[in-house]
């Protein structure tokens, strides 16, 4: 129920969220795709959640990891920070403080740790996941949010279409062609033509200042 529960208010706000229920679909999962963070739960039916963390970092795998657990002792939670964990949330937890978390965490791996991010007229403030242009906010769905959040977290980097496609979709999710070219062309028309420029052949990028 908890894992469902973190899928859904985590694809209502923007992230598309792949739901592994074993540490071989995770290590499977982890060997064929991209991911920007991983929610690791430290009893898992087929070993030990830290198992799973040490194996990724003595992979070199930088990839932030927040633990899920319902063990409170500060010995576990010793033992998770020390495998490689870069935070922790004890079981029962707040979903709205889990998804701040994350955004928190993934904040840190951009190396900005200040959610405000201002680039001419737009203001994007990823800690409450809202965007202004000019002082007036933006109405987005969560896709167009996602497609914004990702683009501003490397402003005037180019971020790949299949970079986009990742950050939209769940994993084995129908992708249409152009599905990152619409909600490009819808984050346009509210942001202003200006803001986003493309790259042929390699992707998009948030104007850097």
């Amino acid at each position: 129920m908890l894992g469902g529960a973190v899928r859904d208010h985590l694809g209502a706000n923007g992230h598309a969220t792949d739901w592994m229920l074993s540490i071989a679909d995770a290590a499977h999962a982890r060997a064929t795709t991209s991911y920007d963070l991983v929610l690791l739960d430290l009893g898992l039916p087929d070993g030990s959640g830290l198992g799973f963390l040490r194996a990724l970092r003595r992979m070199n795998e930088g990839v932030p990891v927040i633990i899920l657990t319902a063990m409170d002792q500060l010995t576990t939670r010793i033992d998770g920070l020390n495998a490689g964990a870069d935070d922790y949330l004890v079981k029962p937890f707040d979903l709205g403080e889990l998804l701040a978390r994350v955004s928190a965490v993934s904040r840190r791996y951009t190396g900005n740790a200040n959610p405000l991010i201002k680039i001419g007229p737009l203001t994007i403030d990823q800690a409450r996941r809202t965007a202004a242009v000019d002082g007036q906010g933006l109405d987005l769905t969560a896709r167009e949010w996602a497609i914004l959040d990702r683009l501003a977290q490397h402003p005037g980097v180019v971020i790949s279409k299949a970079q986009l496609e990742d950050a939209l979709f769940e994993f084995g999710a129908e992708v249409e062609s152009n599905a990152v070219e619409v909600y490009v062309s819808r984050l346009r028309k509210k942001l202003g033509h200006h803001l986003i420029h493309t790259s042929r052949g390699m992707g998009y990028r948030l104007a850097a200042s």
